[in-house]
């Protein structure tokens, strides 16, 4: 007896974005107040002048649920279309259960598979490569992928080496089948021998990092990522439109954008000047944040990388919705 396949669409898209910002705003001169540090320091060395702390009542779920709403309007689908949730995060306060089920019942998408991933601050990178693959293979038809962050309730705020990078957020994205592929392959990857370099030791309740190795790490391994990525879609920095990174720090931004050869042509993503580092959440939210300035426009050829905790790292090409 032969066990028998679906057949996949041969490509997928984005069809949707949407995101979330909490509605507190935490500039530099605010910090000050709290820790030795001050809004020259901050931004010479990680380019933030400000980010956005979620309240109490701004849950990872609620964002989550916001986002995702956004995302499933723009697609033009409704729930009852979408079979499959993915929901990256790495800053979860419980373990069981996940949140991707309640986020998708909240959301009326009924009865679909659903999950959560974590990878670190390439999340949601590695969630659009899991639900692009799971509908060319047959197992979805239309996906929500959504990137969500609570990094304060997992920061200690009187660190500066975290607490003024580290912020809070959500962004999401509906992908669907399509005739002509219009999301190119994951590239990714781990570097494991620096798993601690980010991490929330057994017993702590706030995160470490190891700040300078992740910056040497970032700056000298993933310009390779992103070429591979673009080699992987067939298309070279020439084509590119749109260069969103995990929003880290805008020294690694610009780092990569010198490396890649990118001119005026390009349009980079800096959101992390006003937004921080969102992990799982940064790249859905700067784009979001393009689409709705003006920056970019659909359509647009975007290359994205995301990167953290694991050391992990993805990236992939598509079009903007």
């Amino acid at each position: 007896m032969t066990i028998h396949l679906k057949k996949g669409a041969p490509g997928t898209r984005v069809l949707g974005l949407g995101s979330y910002r909490p509605r507190r705003r935490v500039t530099n001169h605010e910090l000050a107040q709290v820790m030795e540090t001050n809004d020259e320091w901050i931004q010479s060395r990680v380019g933030i002048a400000e980010r956005r702390w979620a309240s109490d009542d701004e849950t990872l779920v609620e964002m989550a649920v916001a986002a995702g709403g956004k995302a499933l309007a723009a697609s033009g689908l409704a729930p009852d279309e979408v079979d499959l949730v993915v929901l990256a995060s790495a800053s979860l306060r419980a373990p069981i259960p996940g949140i991707g089920p309640q986020v998708a019942h909240r959301l009326g998408i009924p009865r679909p598979g659903a999950f959560d991933l974590n990878a670190g601050c390439a999340g949601f990178c590695y969630a659009l490569g899991v639900a692009s693959d799971a509908i060319r293979g047959g197992s979805a038809r239309n996906a929500l992928v959504v990137g969500v962050e609570r990094l304060t309730d997992v920061t200690d705020q009187t660190d500066r080496s975290t607490a003024v990078i580290f912020a809070d957020g959500a962004g999401a994205a509906v992908i669907g089948a399509s005739e002509e592929p219009g999301i190119g392959p994951v590239v990714w990857g781990s570097d494991g021998d620096q798993y601690n370099a980010i991490e929330i030791a057994a017993g702590s309740s706030t995160m470490t990092m190891a700040g300078q190795a992740v910056y040497r790490w970032a700056t000298t391994k993933l310009t390779d990522t992103l070429v591979e990525a673009m080699e992987a879609a067939g298309v070279g920095p020439g084509d590119i439109d749109v260069f969103a990174p995990h929003q880290a720090n805008l020294r690694i931004v610009e780092s990569m954008t010198r490396k890649l050869g990118f001119g005026e042509k390009t349009v980079v993503a800096r959101d992390v000047v006003q937004s921080g580092n969102t992990s799982a959440a940064s790249v859905p939210l700067a784009l979001t944040a393009l689409l709705e300035s003006g920056e970019a426009k659909s359509g647009d050829l975007a290359l994205v990388l995301g990167y953290g905790a694991g050391l992990t790292f993805a990236g992939q090409v598509f079009r903007l919705p």
